[in-house]
């Protein structure tokens, strides 16, 4: 049982809310805290939210990308295991609110950017939720088109297939939305040890039929593109900011997850044993069997949906396509719909519900043009990844710096919800977070726009600008942390914004 400063008492089956809360316009049901007795998500519960999430056609690409660019196998894959341990430290930071006092990714937010400038980190990482929700769709669409080309020759013919496919996936998605937050747990649960043996599968596979795994690694150089003369050293910065930036967006928001956790040691367990190991396991199945059609088949085949097309019969071909379809899904509805969908109801609580923020999630998610974001390995990982962890890197320096540095992880869950808290700010607005935030992301703009007009996203003569770029999420973190902490520490003395209980 918690106490708040406001007196409100949080008990295991119900959190009593006081009228004026209940009636606030910062209030509704979904980002109400989480009472105790819903609080029920267990270390498995998390750490397969993690692998349902990592077990995706992305992941499996995500070493092969790197090592187009220039990298060797174990090169890449030590890159992408470090990048998920570094991300995963934010991660566990950020969580803690979630689990101590129930709370959403954009209701924390109001304790550094205020009650109303929470709207602006809360609308930066749905953006980027949209543009993913966008991409893993994409990618699903196409994944269902191969397998219907498969199942059914005469639909290669079809005018318009792709689309067809794109759209069928898409309203899967409307469909699960409409669940809610304990459909996409169930998912998760049920889903991941038939992703993980699906990957299993298939690295037997390539290891029986392409000589054996010490085989296929060697001949695994063969994956590298011609930039494989290209010094590790030039790759490896923007390589490890692109893996910290895949999942810098859900180091934010994971308090939208950790709220239904049962203890802080559920969640970072959980976590531990669910992100890094994931990762890098699924990555080494991508690059393993990747190369083993090298061998079996004299060509790189990179997407495991076109190469279980060509291994399998129609049993296979469906049993693929049902593994697919919940890998995609699981992630999207995870990953990419439960942030943007609180952080759209958080717009306007009284007239946006968690259920039309994803339907207006889907809709974005079409409008950014996925197929453009997923256009090739160069503009996927030095474009879209780098950048926008530019953005998040900014923000959890900010949250981080302002929860455990600056209140101890003292919060008074009341005034969260109050126009004339403690959080009220100026208007609603902690002009210091805002300015924080600016601040951090300025240096790594030239960057940006360099990487953004260049084919391929990776400039051929980097200034002292593009180099800066290639740690965006590092800078602008480290930034943010330093200016935030420095503009907010004499409000820390007057007393002010800062609850002083427990």
């Amino acid at each position: 049982m918690t106490t708040t400063a406001a007196g409100a008492t949080y008990a295991a089956e119900a959190i009593p809310v006081p009228d004026d809360i209940q009636h606030s316009p910062l209030w509704n049901k979904d980002l109400a805290p989480t009472p105790l007795s819903r609080r029920t998500w267990s270390t498995y519960n998390i750490a397969a939210l993690w692998i349902g999430m990592s077990v995706v056609i992305t992941t499996y690409t995500l070493a092969s990308g790197l090592m187009q660019e220039g990298m060797t196998w174990w090169q890449a894959l030590m890159t992408i295991l470090l990048g998920n341990v570094i991300v995963l430290i934010p991660m566990v930071l950020n969580a803690h609110a979630g689990t101590k006092y129930g709370i959403s990714f954009p209701v924390m937010c109001r304790a550094s950017f205020g009650v109303r400038g929470a709207n602006i980190p809360a609308m930066l990482r749905a953006v980027v939720a949209c543009g993913w929700f966008g991409i893993q769709t994409w990618i699903g669409a196409l994944a269902l088109n191969t397998l219907f080309v498969a199942a059914w020759p005469s639909w290669a013919s079809v005018t318009g297939g792709v689309a067809l496919a794109f759209a069928l996936f898409w309203l899967i998605q409307v469909a699960i939305i409409v669940r809610g937050i304990e459909g996409i747990k169930m998912l998760g649960s049920y889903a991941a040890p038939f992703l993980l043996s699906g990957g299993i599968l298939l690295l037997l596979w390539g290891i029986r039929h392409g000589g054996g795994l010490g085989h296929i690694l060697t001949e695994s150089q063969r994956l590298q593109g011609k930039t494989s003369n290209v010094s590790f050293w030039k790759l490896f910065p923007p390589a490890l900011t692109a893996n910290v930036g895949y999942w810098a967006t859900l180091s934010l928001n994971i308090p939208d997850f950790t709220r239904y956790a049962r203890s802080q040691r559920s969640q970072v367990t959980g976590q531990a044993l669910g992100l890094p190991t994931t990762m890098t396991t699924f990555a080494f199945i991508g690059v393993a069997v990747t190369s083993a059609t090298i061998v079996i088949f004299g060509k790189a085949v990179w997407d495991p949906v076109v190469l279980v097309t060509m291994i399998g019969g129609p049993v296979l071909i469906i049993f693929a396509a049902l593994i697919v379809l919940a890998a995609q899904l699981h992630t999207n509805m995870a990953a990419n719909v439960v942030s943007p969908a609180n952080d759209f109801s958080h717009l306007s609580p009284k007239r946006i519900s968690f259920v039309t923020g994803g339907i207006i999630t889907a809709i974005i998610g079409i409008l950014m043009m996925p197929w453009k974001l997923y256009a090739g390995a160069g503009a996927y990982i030095f474009t879209w990844l780098i950048g926008y962890s530019s953005l998040m890197g900014a923000l959890g320096g900010i949250l981080i710096c302002d929860y455990w540095l600056l209140r101890k992880q003292r919060l008074d869950v009341d005034d969260l919800f109050r126009m004339n808290g403690r959080y009220c700010y100026w208007g609603g607005v902690n002009p210091r977070a805002v300015v924080a935030l600016v601040l951090a992301i300025l240096p790594v703009v030239p960057g940006f726009v360099r990487a953004a007009v260049t084919p391929g996203g990776r400039v051929a003569h980097p200034d002292f600008f593009d180099q800066l770029y290639s740690y965006a999420w590092f800078v602008t973190f480290g930034l943010s942390f330093l200016i935030y902490w420095l503009l907010m520490r004499r409000q820390i003395a007057a007393g002010k914004s800062i609850t002083q209980n427990s």
